[in-house]
């Protein structure tokens, strides 16, 4: 499977405010959100299929996929409302709500916005849903200033604008976000951002036993710079993300991209009738093992080509 994490594409440049006193408030106004969401698409996006159309479908229990054919979105339905991880593109948000309509949901009954991390193929559109649906935005300290300014401002990414988002509440490593009996705990993981975060809940499975069920954070390299390194800390964070995802477990194996975990592959094999298609226990560790020796290579090289650049010529 290749597993190779594409650069993103550059929308807007600037987004203008929204006074405090607008319905479902943000950082973010209207005619910024309506601008972004019809920005051409850049290669990297069109290549990957970023903005690609694939049918929302149920995971399994109440985890549905509303995602595109290259970047996932799940929603998380309970009778007192629902959560959504993750917005896309600023492009992406118009779909996202349509998938959640086709699969008999509405927008407005989203009470929680979460993020995986603060880039643009995965917080774009989170503005967007954001004002749709009048949700809290909850996301990670060191991600916070990330979301809200619309720029992670480093790595290939710097640059790449999105609409700012509000984020309503931090949440800290361990901490929970509860609503209708649905429970997903935060395990923060940074590394490909400062405030990359795992999600983690449990679901009834087929046979009704419940399933713990991961959704993971980014923890490829993904162009950015090791040395030096892209923010401080940076190596010691992923180092530190690859030793606590040792210590999790997952029966169903979700991630942020489609080629991480099959997505199409396992829909197939779902379509076809089963119904344990994304269950795979052994799954998670042998893709951390598989990131984690990514990034030791990319480590060595990136520290290797420092060393050729001092030595005298």
């Amino acid at each position: 499977m290749n597993r190779s994490y594409l650069g993103l594409a550059a929308v807007l440049s600037l987004f203008a405010c929204t006074p405090a006193s607008a319905p479902h408030a943000g950082l973010s106004d209207a005619a910024a959100i309506e601008a972004a969401e019809h920005a051409p698409l850049g290669a990297f996006a069109v290549n990957g299929k970023w903005n690609e159309p694939f049918a929302p479908f149920t995971v399994l229990g109440n985890i549905h996929y509303v995602g595109t054919q290259g970047v996932s979105a799940f929603l998380i339905t309970t009778p007192r409302g629902h959560i959504l991880i993750d917005g896309i593109l600023p492009q992406t948000a118009p779909q996202i709500i349509a998938n959640i309509a086709k699969l008999g949901f509405d927008i407005r009954d989203v009470k929680y916005l979460l993020n995986s991390h603060a880039h643009i193929d995965h917080a774009g559109g989170l503005a967007a849903l954001q004002r749709a649906s009048g949700a809290r935005m909850i996301a990670s300290a060191a991600d916070k200033p990330i979301l809200e300014r619309g720029d992670v401002g480093f790595g290939p990414t710097a640059g790449m604008r999105f609409p700012p988002v509000r984020v309503d509440r931090t949440i800290g490593d361990g901490e929970t976000v509860a609503v209708g009996g649905a429970v997903l705990t935060a395990h923060l993981t940074p590394g490909h951002t400062p405030g990359c975060t795992t999600w983690t809940m449990q679901v009834a499975g087929a046979d009704l036993r419940p399933l713990r069920v991961l959704f993971h954070c980014s923890m490829t390299v993904a162009g950015q710079s090791l040395v030096p390194e892209s923010y401080p800390g940076m190596v010691a964070d992923y180092r530190r993300s690859f030793a606590k995802m040792r210590g999790l477990s997952a029966d169903v194996f979700l991630a942020n991209h489609n080629n991480f975990f099959d997505l199409e592959a396992k829909r197939a094999r779902q379509i076809a009738g089963d119904a344990n298609a994304f269950v795979n226990p052994a799954e998670l560790r042998a893709f951390n093992d598989e990131l984690e020796s990514a990034f030791n290579q990319e480590l060595s090289r990136q520290q290797a080509a420092a060393r050729n650049a001092k030595a005298p010529q």
